[in-house]
């Protein structure tokens, strides 16, 4: 299983906005990929419901992980969108 550790670069976490950007970028990424704080239990990342619920603050640590093929390059871009806090999908890591 690919995974990726990464802080949220969001100021007021992964909440509201910043939430729904991740989630889009989720959903586009085309494999199963899923979030968690790094003691929680991991949900899917492509819920906007699943990710609110997780709480995450700016500065926490996530985990995101996937095992399906190709899970490398969606989980680079998406951790590069939670560390940087971008307000769209990068579309070059």
């Amino acid at each position: 299983m690919a995974e990726r550790r990464v802080n949220v670069g969001w100021a007021e976490g992964l909440h509201a906005r910043p939430a729904s950007i991740f989630v889009r970028a989720a959903t586009a990424a085309g494999v199963p990929v899923t979030i968690a704080k790094a003691d929680g239990t991991p949900v899917n990342a492509a819920s906007m419901l699943a990710v609110l619920g997780l709480g995450a603050q700016g500065g926490e640590e996530i985990v995101l992980a996937s095992d399906a093929e190709g899970a490398d390059v969606a989980l680079d871009r998406l951790a590069k969108l939670v560390a940087e806090g971008l307000e769209e999908l990068p579309e070059t890591v």
